[in-house]
């Protein structure tokens, strides 16, 4: 079955931003003007078309991605609407890492908020190509410039603006492209679906003949034959001035700017021609690289065609009441058809490919084939987990995994009936299963079920999720603190065992040193092995010691998870006849044991980064209840009308802060929580 659409004409691009800069908002008019929705939904209405979840609808916010494609101008844009709160920044990680551009959403009044740069940071570490939007300039406040100058300042990025607004707040009528420059006005009327190209009017021609010469001069800079004409004073055609923004959009040395107001109905078709004119189609990324299965040093690649072989990467998993495990792929080469078989080689497996789904949010079309630069799910695999590489068998690759942040909190769960605590299991398997950064245990000791996240609101989800979607009704305990421990000295130990496990002698001596290294670096194991007689294939004692230094460090001698440990393997005793890979790895979970007891150890409990936004007459009670909580005030900056007070407290104390923050600011003041870092604690104990 050959191609509706060329590879040229696909866009697989996503919308990020901070919490309620519009990305939904703008999601539903670019769905709504390429034809794809009938109606334009309403995120505070809860009929947003992304928005699927209940969780989503009630609250007005976007906690999972959602994608779907649309036809523009005879392209194919594939859209993923990521979300804006912290609490579900994997989420936009792992869309990152399979798409080819992105457009950056700024609120023209809050302008790079803390979520905005924690975004466009990761977008940094996967080289996405962006374009950014300034949206809501119909607001009270808005401020087109100074959303410049923060891009520019806090992100480090070079924004080149090609539109500038006309008017702001109550009086914004329009914008004006600085390529054409024409001016586009709005018809409100059939919203915003017809718009009209006129004069600049006179107030705004002085104002767009500066921001335009500003533009020519950062696009000439981009390519030596427009820099001369440029210089010697010729004109640029519109042509060439895309191209070259095009070429700088590509290699990441500039941001091109556009505006408008989502909810008023400005702006976004010419967002969607931006995203056609500037933003890289897949075949336009030379190769994606990749790794051999047998040596995981030897790099790969796979061009973005159809006869190249297949390969795609995982990058999403939800559970669909209807199909089941549902896994979304990005196809990087090759083609996959329905009946085909490919090879996960992150465990080994064949997967046969029963069906393949075209999906549009939380609906699906079957397709019978998929091609390079497609975004498609796959339900019914069997082995398959986010950030595993799929693959043809007779062409094997590995790509690079998605990394996730680890959780930072806690909380007991459990079914109210026993006949449902082996249901409950099964549904976390689930849910893990689908978010990276949420994770259970059940507790040795007390034998609770334990679920662990990257925020309170992630955990409240995670609930809520388990009683109205999978109809499993439990109980919660209070919120915890995921702490975790270290070592202040450097100790050296000797571990000895020999002993018979399952009727067999083993044995094993190892002498290894433990020492503090730089906070979030995890574990560090080395090997210093010395004067020892380990045989030329000891790769697999070698391993089995490492694995007893690590299993020694999942539990530290306060009880908690050890972190930023190096351990130096110095010594091996080996012995042809009694020495066994089980030995070798109890000796070293001995040693380092016995070496962490003695190496100072101490409490680490996790630090977040705080961002409170109020009015200016709240500002010192809430700087008052921030030091009440261990906070350390870093500064108070204007923004606009409001006060941004940034500081760091423990998460210990954090507990609750929405309900104080409410009541201290008459319900007027916002706040974001970011983990920073694990510092020490100040208590022996953790007090829960």
């Amino acid at each position: 079955m050959p191609r509706s659409v060329p590879i040229s004409k696909i866009r697989n691009i996503g919308i990020m931003a901070h919490i309620d800069a519009g990305k939904t908002t703008t999601t539903e008019r670019m769905l709504f003007y390429s034809g794809y929705l009938h109606k334009i939904g309403q995120v505070d209405d809860g009929t947003a078309f992304m928005d699927y979840m209940e969780q989503e609808k009630e609250r007005g916010i976007t906690i999972t991605s959602a994608a779907t494609p649309c036809i523009w101008n005879k392209h194919r844009i594939n859209i993923i609407d990521t979300p804006g709160h912290v609490d579900f920044t994997a989420e936009v990680q792992r869309s990152l890492r399979v798409l080819d551009g992105a457009i950056a959403l700024f609120c023209c009044v809050g302008g790079v908020e803390p979520q905005s740069e924690t975004v466009w940071h990761q977008a940094d570490m996967y080289d996405v190509p962006r374009i950014a939007f300034i949206n809501k300039l119909d607001r009270m406040g808005a401020d087109f410039e100074n959303v410049l100058a923060m891009v520019r300042s806090k992100l480090n990025a070079n924004p080149v603006a090609v539109q500038i607004p006309m008017g702001a707040e109550d009086a914004f009528v329009g914008i004006i492209d600085l390529i054409t420059m024409k001016a586009l006005f709005f018809d409100q009327q059939t919203q915003g679906f017809n718009f009209v190209e006129e004069e600049i009017p006179d107030e705004y021609k002085e104002t767009a003949a500066s921001y335009r010469s500003q533009m020519l001069e950062s696009v000439a800079e981009l390519d030596d034959d427009l820099l001369e004409k440029y210089l010697e004073g010729e004109t640029l055609a519109g042509h060439e001035i895309k191209n070259a923004i095009k070429k700088g959009v590509h290699d990441l040395s500039i941001v091109p700017v556009l505006c408008g107001s989502s909810l008023k109905n400005i702006g976004v078709q010419p967002l969607l021609d931006a995203v056609i004119d500037y933003l890289p189609s897949p075949d336009e990324i030379e190769y994606y690289e990749g790794y051999d299965i047998e040596d995981g040093q030897k790099k790969l690649i796979r061009k973005p065609k159809d006869d190249e072989p297949f390969s795609a990467l995982a990058f999403k998993i939800i559970s669909d009441p209807y199909v089941g495990k549902v896994v979304f792929i990005r196809i990087y080469s090759g083609t996959l058809s329905v009946g085909k078989s490919v090879e996960n080689p992150a465990v080994g497996k064949k997967e046969k490919i029963l069906k393949v789904l075209e999906m549009h949010s939380n609906k699906r079309d079957e397709i019978r084939e998929a091609f390079a630069g497609d975004i498609v799910a796959l339900p019914s695999l069997r082995f398959t987990r986010t950030g595993d590489t799929l693959c043809d068998p007779k062409h094997k690759i590995i790509f690079e995994k998605i990394q996730f942040a680890e959780p930072v909190i806690n909380q007991a769960v459990e079914a109210k009936t026993l006949a449902d605590q082996d249901k409950l299991s099964g549904l976390l398997q689930k849910l893990t299963e689908e978010d990276p950064t949420f994770k259970y245990k059940i507790d040795d000791e007390s034998g609770q079920t334990i679920i662990s996240g990257v925020g309170e609101l992630h955990l409240e989800i995670i609930v809520d999720r388990l009683k109205r979607e999978f109809n499993m009704p439990v109980k919660v305990g209070k919120p915890q603190v995921a702490y975790r421990e270290t070592i202040t000295d450097t100790i050296k130990r000797t571990g000895e065992f020999d002993n018979q496990v399952a009727g067999k002698n083993q044995y094993g001596k190892v002498e290894i040193e433990i020492t503090p290294s730089e906070r979030g670096s995890g574990i560090i194991i080395q090997r210093a092995i010395k004067n020892c007689d380990l045989p030329k294939h000891s790769k697999h004692l070698i391993l089995a010691i490492e694995k007893g230094v690590r299993d020694a460090l999942l539990v530290g001698p306060l009880g908690y998870p050890a972190v930023d440990v190096t351990a130096v393997i110095t010594y091996a005793d080996y012995d042809s006849e009694i020495s066994t890979e089980l030995g070798f790895q109890i000796a070293a979970n001995i040693a380092v044991k016995e070496a962490c007891r003695a190496a100072g150890p101490v409490l680490l409990e996790p630090f977040f980064e705080i961002e409170v936004v109020s009015p200016e007459e709240y500002v010192g009670d809430i700087i008052a209840d921030l030091n009440s909580r261990r906070g350390k005030i870093e500064g108070i900056t204007q923004r606009g009308q409001l006060q941004v007070v940034k500081s760091s407290a423990p998460l210990s104390e954090m507990f609750g802060y929405v309900t104080r923050l409410r009541s201290v600011s008459q319900g007027r003041a916002s706040y974001t929580m970011v983990f920073s870092h694990y510092e020490q604690a100040l208590l022996k104990e953790p007090n829960y």
